[in-house]
């Protein structure tokens, strides 16, 4: 137990109104089952493209920075796309690519594949997915792989970056209110995320430039959940079954 003070503005959980602390758990309900699908989201939209079906190092490579082993076609139908078409029909596409992905071929055999299984989703309408419709489009995959291009990165690192850190803002803010000491290791649970989201959305930069950066990529999004369940679970916790040290509960305010 550590002697230093306890700040005059600190309130513990059970300090607090039966209806902040309703409050709080809703917050933190919703945010808990939104971070559970960014990572399912996360997991799916990545894992796979090596050929591996587990989430890897050279996945993230791939992802950020291409593969010299194929197209950005032919790694999405290895990994995220891999179920959403029949094997043969994923099969005649592979064997397209790998024929020079001529014009010919595509209007005798690919297009009725592509239209049947894929436009659903990639009709153009949607400005976060490729626009797969029509032999000028598709080409565009089935360049040389080069991972994600900057304007992407860039559109992309403004959400990610204002959104995980109301995020964590939320969570962090509400984490205070628990008793943990020492002071430093809540502090430190507290701004982890802070940094790692940083030093996550510059290594997809990085990584273009030196596949190294992946395992910061990696590194920084574990640390992230790591920290994002600690403060989840002691803040429900400490919340509704937690019993207050004495020191805490018997103090009196100035």
């Amino acid at each position: 137990m550590s002697d230093k003070p306890i700040h005059r503005l600190y309130r513990h959980f059970q300090e607090l109104p039966v209806s902040m602390r309703v409050l709080f758990t809703g917050t933190l309900l919703a945010i808990g089952m939104g971070y559970l699908f960014a990572l399912i989201y996360v997991y799916t939209s990545d894992a796979g493209r090596d050929g591996n079906p587990a989430l890897t190092v050279k996945d993230i490579v791939i992802s950020y920075s291409g593969s010299a082993e194929g197209t950005q076609l032919e790694a999405a139908l290895a990994g995220p796309m891999s179920a959403m078409l029949p094997e043969s029909d994923r099969e005649t596409i592979l064997h397209w690519i790998g024929n020079g992905a001529p014009k010919e071929e595509y209007e005798a055999e690919i297009q009725a594949v592509v239209d049947q299984n894929c436009l659903d989703c990639h009709d153009g309408s949607n400005p976060h997915l490729s626009n797969l419709d029509g032999f000028d489009n598709i080409k565009q995959v089935v360049k040389q792989d080069t991972g994600t291009d900057l304007h992407t990165l860039v559109r992309v690192s403004h959400i990610h970056l204002f959104g995980v850190t109301f995020i964590f803002f939320i969570v962090g803010f509400i984490f205070s209110h628990a008793w943990l000491r020492p002071v430093w290791l809540k502090s430190l649970v507290m701004f982890t995320p802070f940094v790692c989201i940083a030093a996550d959305v510059s290594s997809w930069y990085f990584t273009k430039l030196y596949a190294g950066f992946a395992w910061v990529v990696l590194i920084a999004g574990g640390l992230m959940g790591l920290s994002f369940a600690i403060m989840w679970i002691i803040s429900m916790y400490q919340m509704w079954f937690y019993r207050v040290p004495d020191n805490v509960r018997n103090r009196t305010f100035q």
